[in-house]
């Protein structure tokens, strides 16, 4: 298992909460957080409580402040951690609703959808092995949505407000 440090003020300074596992509800350890310190494991913040609202993706290292993790604000309400992946890496995607129209299949990153495939619209997925993060933008910038092995019938299944997904990357183990 890995391990985090969620600080409430800037610069690893206020209260602070450990965790080494997936926690549905951070609230009551915290009320804000200013700053994180990933001592061990890949990480997926979010915003609101069960898994819902922006993801961050953190792995070790040292974050001073939110902005650091591309945050939006101080809120991070639940937490999972990423296990190792020691399997290959599959994904297909699909431009539209329940794995319909075309379909491409993924064993790396791609850090521009459009120049790959000439649409930015991914409406469905199904990941067979690995886990990935999808980015709102080209060159892994912008909002981030975590995908574990599983079907994604439309994109809303992976907690986007649009179908709009600008690159998507292999999630490794970072040390």
């Amino acid at each position: 298992m890995g391990k985090i440090f969620f600080y409430e003020e800037r610069n690893f300074q206020g209260r602070c909460y450990e965790c080494s596992s997936e926690c549905s509800d951070l609230s009551s350890y915290f009320n804000r957080c200013n700053s994180i310190r990933v001592e061990s494991g890949n990480w997926i913040l979010y915003e609101q409580p069960s898994y819902r609202g922006h993801q961050y993706y953190l792995w070790k290292g040292e974050y001073p402040d939110f902005q650091r993790w591309m945050g939006f604000n101080d809120y991070i309400k639940s937490c999972r951690f990423i296990p190792q992946n020691h399997s290959q890496y599959k994904m297909r995607i699909y431009e539209r609703g329940d794995f319909q129209g075309q379909m491409m299949e993924f064993f790396d990153d791609c850090p521009n959808t459009y120049d790959r495939f000439r649409f930015r619209d991914i409406h469905s997925c199904n990941v067979s092995d690995g886990h990935w993060m999808f980015y709102e933008e080209p060159n892994y910038k912008g909002r981030q949505y975590y995908l574990r092995p599983g079907e994604y019938r439309r994109f809303s299944d992976w907690g986007a407000s649009s179908a709009r997904i600008g690159s998507f990357r292999r999630v490794h183990h970072m040390v």
